[in-house]
């Protein structure tokens, strides 16, 4: 009929040229009649050849046709059982053979080309249309046995319950053999395929996700993601360490093919990967994505997928069920309020806070042993590639998962002495702010602001000096160290901000990482020492604004006002923000001057060349007792170049020498101590509403995963993904993480 299959008619396979065969086949599996689990039509569907190509049309009729029949024949479910059986036989085995690889590969495109349409166009908000169990009609056979050698069936049923091993579901014996096989089986010329393939399978069925909303609750249902959550944590910690593995290793596309049956045959994709492309649309990626001309591979869709499927996994949520939610009754239509959410523990989160240096025994620093299964990596090996591939906003997003919750691991980058190989890609992407999401600048300097919280980390970078950087255009930085980098681009960032995006929370974490590595710095170039004094002019002509429109706006007749004022509504809120800038500019000034004066002339320079910006803020209230330390030192210095007898004008060599000679002589008389600021970030109370939909929005626009975006509740999808600034939640909120709320100041009291 039409563009559909028709009714098969059985006859000898081998009277039947393959395409025929295949038609036969899939118009049998979309067709009415159920096949039983342990009918030889499974064994036929998963063997043969399929080599059939169908335009996309028949495709999306075959999915229909499929969709309406599968509450009868739940031939989704059974496919499922066959592609976990297919895996367990491919995990047993001691090599995977290569007919078992092709049943598996088989069943895996079937099954991911009609899940992903059954959850594309989901009715109901538990995916019952999956219809994943069989039918109580099922016949019921205990066992069977079918064939002979490796390729060998063996099916055990009694009234739809699978008794291996025990599983309550189909959707937790196919998740756990999907992650047998990722986690036990080696990466491989004969198993690359299928590697991938099952992590694109894992991408479809955790895209449930994208239909539900930014805020977890109760009642959000995501069957497979749920049953990758109860597996046991041996497994897990397999596949977390597979997973990063991959993405450390970078394994390319085997470059010959003929290892491969569905590549061997025809030069032709058959009609499943035709299938895959048209309504899966990443199924199976074209050969040529993965050979480059010249016949060597180019890229490494495995461990970007391995990456996909990483984030999405440790970043994943669970809210259950509390006494709260059951009191207000099932019926409510109300959204749980946060502070009432309850969350399950993530294994897969767990797993990766707990991985441990492949350097080190099982024994941690306290020599407690560790109990439970470890994930161990080459923390070397994932610093390096970190380092290549921060130009990817996933791979940022991975090394803020990685410092932000393994202790270990941010011990480890503390401890390494070529911090520019994870800093330069980083302050290159705050550089190119205005081609970035914002997303991706707050990633960024969170991860700079959970750095800076070590005092190590702040002295190390200012001894680690830069021949050139070749990336910034304003002006020429030769034998720069990485601290006055650091610096530089920090304030660039702000002066952006303040031009362009005006959000406070930017400046907050910028100014924060600054506060946190005044203490420290050493010998800060000119140029950096110039950009911090030019910091708090600009902040203080935007305060005198502030501050005049305000002044005006007080004075004013009521109910008179003039249009060409354009006043903010919150005046006076945004003039208390610019008050806290200033402050926390003049602390970091103040910083520098009384713990590491002699080690920066510079910074004492800058401030004497500019000191007229200083002067209007003598005498406020809020900022006087800060600027004493300041006019102090301007105080001493200038005392020091009065003098000194010049034949001639004063030139900047020679006002820094003096600087230099009169540094050696400095005691710090006079200097009053304050409380040294510290900043230091925690993560927000319900990260989850930043971090499912980042993610997703991330393994969207930057894999070939696709989504139909009308189906798409998780984030607005109105605007161009890439171009979005922030995360819209329903309470009106900026879904982002690092704000005001996830910064919180440490005051430490100096002895």
């Amino acid at each position: 009929m039409g563009g559909v299959p028709s009714t098969p008619r059985w006859g000898s396979a081998a009277e039947m040229r393959p395409a025929e065969t295949a038609e036969y086949l899939i118009g049998a599996l979309v067709g009415e009649k159920s096949y039983p689990l342990a009918s030889d039509y499974w064994q036929k569907l998963l063997e043969s050849p399929l080599h059939l190509r169908w335009p996309s049309h028949r495709v999306l009729q075959a999915s229909q046709l499929f969709a309406q029949n599968n509450c009868k024949t739940r031939h989704l479910a059974k496919i499922l059982v066959h592609l976990a059986w297919c895996l367990q036989e491919c995990v047993s085995a001691s090599g995977v053979p290569s007919a078992a690889l092709v049943r598996a590969l088989n069943a895996l495109y079937i099954s991911s080309v009609f899940l992903k349409y059954f959850i594309e166009n989901a009715k109901s908000d538990h995916f019952e249309e999956l219809h994943l169990s069989l039918d109580e009609n099922e016949a019921k056979p205990t066992s069977f046995s079918k064939g002979g050698g490796p390729g060998r069936f063996q099916v055990k049923i009694v009234y739809g319950i699978l008794l291996a091993e025990n599983y309550q579901t189909i959707e937790q014996l196919v998740m756990h053999s999907v992650l047998s096989f990722l986690g036990k089986v080696d990466v491989s010329t004969n198993t690359y395929l299928l590697h991938h393939e099952l992590l694109n399978f894992m991408l479809i069925a955790m895209s449930t996700q994208l239909l539900s909303g930014p805020s977890p609750g109760p009642d959000d249902s995501h069957p497979f993601i749920d049953a990758m959550m109860v597996q046991e944590s041996s497994l897990v910690s397999l596949v977390v360490s597979k997973l990063l593995l991959n993405y450390i290793r970078r394994p390319n596309f085997p470059i010959d093919s003929s290892s491969y049956s569905i590549f061997s045959e025809v030069n032709q994709t058959g009609v499943l990967q035709r299938v895959g492309s048209a309504a899966a649309n990443f199924v199976l990626l074209p050969f040529n994505l993965f050979v480059g001309s010249s016949g060597e591979a180019t890229r490494s869709p495995l461990a970007e997928n391995s990456l996909n499927v990483l984030l999405i996994l440790i970043h994943y949520r669970k809210c259950i069920e509390t006494d709260y939610v059951k009191d207000r009754g099932d019926h409510s239509s109300e959204p749980l309020p946060k502070e009432d959410a309850c969350f399950s523990e993530n294994p897969y989160c767990k797993a990766l806070e707990n991985a441990q240096d492949i350097e080190f025994d099982r024994l941690d620093v306290e020599g407690n042993v560790q109990n439970g299964p470890l994930v161990r990596l080459p923390f070397a090996s994932l610093f390096d590639t970190l380092g290549l591939y921060l130009a990817d906003e996933r791979s940022i997003l991975l090394l803020y998962s990685m410092v932000q919750g393994n202790s270990a691991f941010l011990e480890y980058v503390l401890v390494r002495t070529d911090l520019d190989t994870l800093l330069m890609p980083m302050l290159e992407t705050l550089y190119n702010a205005s081609r970035r999401t914002s997303n991706q600048i707050y990633m960024v300097l969170i991860i700079l602001l959970i750095l800076s919280q070590d005092s190590s980390f702040n002295a190390s970078i200012h001894k680690l000096m830069l021949p050139n950087v070749p990336w910034y255009q304003e002006r020429l930085l030769h034998q720069t160290s990485l601290g006055s980098l650091m610096v530089i681009i920090l304030i660039r960032t702000v002066k952006y901000n303040l031009s362009k995006l005006r959000d406070v929370y930017l400046h907050t974490n910028c100014l924060a990482t600054l506060a946190n590595m005044a203490p420290h710095v050493h010998r800060l170039s000119a140029y950096a020492s110039q950009r911090l004094v030019s910091l708090f002019d600009m902040l203080a002509r935007k305060y005198n604004k502030l501050a005049e429109m305000s002044n005006n706006k007080m004075h004013m007749p009521n109910g008179e006002s003039r249009e060409e004022d354009n006043l903010p509504e919150d005046t006076t809120a945004e003039l208390h923000i610019y008050t806290d800038f200033l402050r926390i500019v003049l602390e970091i000034l103040n910083a520098i001057l009384t713990y590491t004066l002699p080690r920066n002339p510079e910074v004492v320079y800058a401030i004497m060349h500019r000191q007229e910006v200083f002067q209007p803020f003598r005498n406020h209230p809020r900022f006087n007792e800060l600027l004493e330390n300041i006019f102090t030192v301007l105080d001493f210095f200038n005392s020091r170049m009065d003098a000194q007898k010049m034949d001639g004008e004063w030139s900047v060599e020679k006002v820094l020498q003096v600087i230099v000679i009169n540094c050696r002589s400095w005691r710090g008389e006079g200097m009053k101590m304050f409380t040294q600021l510290r900043f230091t970030y925690e993560q927000e109370s319900h990260p989850e509403e930043f971090f499912i939909p980042y993610v997703w929005q991330l393994v969207l626009s930057c894999s070939s995963f696709s989504f139909n975006p009308n189906s798409i509740n998780l984030f607005p999808v109105d605007l161009p993904l890439e171009k979005q600034d922030s995360f819209v939640g329903e309470d009106g909120q900026k879904l982002q993480s690092g704000g005001l709320n996830g910064l919180e100041q440490q005051v430490d009291v100096l002895v």
